[in-house]
């Protein structure tokens, strides 16, 4: 466990020698500043975690004007961190004064010791609750939103392609190496990293996610590395980031080509030193974070035709993975559109799949991948009046006339009365495929912005 860090502002040299001799004694880590100027530059330069403060200084030594002037700049810089205010000159009025002014404690000189050293353990208590409430309320919508957006079939490896894959997977996920997951759109690429992080030292930690293409270029710092109150105009109060939400786990960039280009470079520092500040605030802090990465564009690519930094990509792609398409997972159609399925029938009867329509699955070039499996099992089960899933039922939308089961053609009478939903998807997929994958090529194509086409995606 690391040691607490207390700032002590004095200019008395006696009450300094004094304190550090307590304090480090009480195996806290002690920093010594004579003057306000002295204890701001420390605390800008510096992770403190308390500070104890003198209200009079050699300017003026009774007022209590400086201290107060020191404790509206301490609170400018930093809203939470806890301030314990000593003097000698103790009155009520003094004492009510600076906590108005945003102190939390008071300590009369000469101190008691005790008096002083369970103040300090009680704020310093209270900050790192605080902080802990603020980060589990984040972090707990984070993972509801991943949870509502990833779907949730069981992990299927029948399939060679998938049998090699997943030992791969699974060497990879013991170790603290960055991972890059690559692959068409629906492969499950969010699945696979949360496989990762569940198998890896670090799975009693969290896993926090970011849609890389949903995140905005003005609002990215703020998204990854979080914003001090005030820090612009909306920004009511302090917000924590992804990458300390994730600190100590892992996190988890998904279509990370998607970055804007301005914006690399303040990933890349992060990755490399493990520091950042947030947005508005001087403090640097560390962070320790295993990466994950996926997407569905060619990378290489990409940093040919400079839309992505290559030293980037290094950071990133320690070890690749593709994850393949389902086309290419035929022993592993069936078993996933079960596995869905028994998720989809909410404690009713798990309706069987016919063998037309399990044929009909097996013909089908599923360009939406598994993501499109999973929203076809549920349409199918919704929609089908028996205990059996029919061919009608699945409605696949790219089945034509010039495919037959056991002799007898599939109509498109599906096709034709897809839902809104369906076509959207359809489009998407097709786009997609056109575009091999990349996902603002086929955004622009379908006049879209690249926000509006990923809150389409995750919709359907």
């Amino acid at each position: 466990m690391n040691k607490k860090t207390i700032l002590v502002v004095d200019d008395d040299n006696d009450i300094l020698s004094a304190l550090n001799m307590l304090l480090v004694a009480e195996d806290f880590s002690v920093q010594l500043m004579q003057n306000p100027q002295a204890a701001l530059t420390a605390l800008k330069h510096s992770s403190i975690d308390l500070v104890l403060m003198d209200l009079n200084y050699t300017r003026d030594t009774t007022s209590g004007e400086e201290g107060l002037a020191l404790i509206a700049d301490i609170r400018r810089f930093d809203e939470d961190i806890p301030i314990v205010v000593m003097t000698g000159w103790a009155t009520i009025e003094v004492a009510v004064s600076t906590m108005q002014n945003g102190a939390n404690d008071f300590i009369q000189k000469p101190w008691d010791i005790d008096r002083l050293l369970a103040v300090i353990d009680n704020q310093i208590r209270l900050a790192q609750s605080e902080k802990n409430t603020q980060k589990l309320q984040q972090q707990n919508q984070l993972l509801q939103q991943q949870v509502d957006n990833e779907h949730q079939g069981e992990l299927v490896v029948i399939s060679a392609a998938m049998k090699q894959t997943m030992a791969v997977i699974e060497q990879v996920a013991i170790t603290n190496a960055s991972v890059l997951l690559t692959g068409e759109n629906g492969t499950g690429k969010s699945m696979f990293a949360r496989y990762i992080h569940q198998h890896s030292a670090r799975c009693n930690t969290n896993q926090i996610s970011v849609n890389m293409g949903a995140v905005t270029e003005s609002l990215f710092e703020s998204e990854m590395f979080g914003h001090v109150k005030g820090a612009f105009t909306d920004a009511k109060n302090t917000r924590i980031g992804r990458f300390e939400l994730a600190d100590g786990g892992t996190l988890f960039l998904d279509e990370i080509a998607n970055t804007p280009y301005s914006q690399q470079g303040k990933l890349l520092r992060v990755l490399e030193d493990s520091e950042f500040e947030k947005v508005g605030g001087n403090k640097t802090q560390s962070v320790d974070i295993r990466l994950v990465s996926a997407t569905n564009a060619n990378m290489e690519e990409a940093v040919t035709q400079g839309h992505f930094r290559k030293d980037l990509l290094y950071r990133l792609n320690t070890i690749t993975i593709e994850i393949p398409p389902l086309r290419t997972r035929q022993e592993d159609i069936i078993p996933l559109a079960q596995s869905f399925l028994a998720k989809k029938s909410q404690g009713k009867a798990t309706k069987a799949i016919s063998s037309e329509a399990k044929k009909a699955l097996q013909l089908y070039e599923w360009p939406g991948n598994i993501r499109e499996l999973a929203h076809v099992i549920e349409r199918a089960q919704i929609l089908s009046k028996n205990q059996e899933i029919l061919v009608a039922d699945l409605a696949l939308p790219q089945l034509t006339e010039n495919k037959m089961i056991d002799g007898e053609l599939l109509n498109k009478e599906s096709e034709i009365l897809a839902t809104l939903a369906d076509i959207e998807l359809t489009a998407i997929d097709q786009r997609l495929a056109h575009f091999d994958g990349n996902a603002l090529k086929a955004a622009k194509s379908l006049g879209l912005s690249r926000s509006a086409f990923y809150r389409r995606l995750d919709k359907v």
